[in-house]
């Protein structure tokens, strides 16, 4: 346990360093997530090696620098309602959780198996975090709006239904292409403009259901 708590310790340092982690409170929060909780147990010694680490089902928990840019461009505030679109292993909805305090996180993950690793992982670390096994493509139209959408993982096209779910006002991170790299996208709503800004290119795994990858 120790151990962790260093090595934890010196990649948020790392991460604040380069510039990546910027934000008070969600520095706080990447201090205060384990994410060994949310490996498999091969993989714990790995936890704070700055990498994108197998989960199940051909998934991966990111690398912790691309976690840490998502979040940082989320910009999740005290309270915010906030809907993720891929659970993978459930640590970046409980770095979601730590950062906004008192509101809301709802995610949705479409692979069962990987759906309930995320949920025993989330319960075990103590989160409560609204879980659903669905197509994340469809949002969550009944919990809608929300101020935040994050989706972790590639879209060949933004879901229209994503955009329908955000509030005036609200964030939403993905990153958009097909291929090996896609372009992380942050959308804004401004009443009722859609303003678009890239950040670069980065690799996930692809989204699946109707607005993505079929799954067989």
């Amino acid at each position: 346990m120790k151990e962790f708590n260093k090595q934890r310790s010196k990649l948020v340092d790392y991460l604040v360093t380069v510039g990546v982690l910027k934000t008070p409170r969600i520095i706080k929060a990447f201090r205060k997530v384990r994410r060994e909780e949310f490996l498999l147990d091969k993989n714990r010694a790995s936890a704070y090696i700055d990498e994108p680490l197998p989960i199940l089902s051909n998934q991966t928990i990111s690398q912790p620098t691309t976690i840490a840019i998502m979040t940082e461009a989320l910009n999740p505030m005290k309270g915010d309602r906030i809907l993720e679109i891929g659970s993978g292993s459930g640590y970046q909805a409980a770095i979601l959780m730590e950062s906004i305090i008192k509101g809301e996180v709802h995610t949705i993950e479409i692979i069962r198996e990987v759906y309930e690793f995320a949920k025993n992982n989330l319960l075990r670390a103590g989160y409560n975090v609204n879980i659903y096994c669905m197509d994340g493509g469809e949002g969550l139209p009944d919990k809608a709006p929300f101020d935040k959408i994050i989706v972790t993982c590639a879209a060949p096209v933004i879901p229209e239904p994503l955009i329908r779910q955000l509030k005036d006002g609200g964030v939403l991170v993905i990153p958009v292409g097909k291929g090996m790299s896609q372009e992380m996208t942050v959308i804004k709503k401004d009443k009722g403009r859609i303003i678009k800004e890239l950040l670069g290119l980065f690799a996930f795994v692809p989204l699946t259901g109707k607005f993505g990858v079929k799954l067989l």
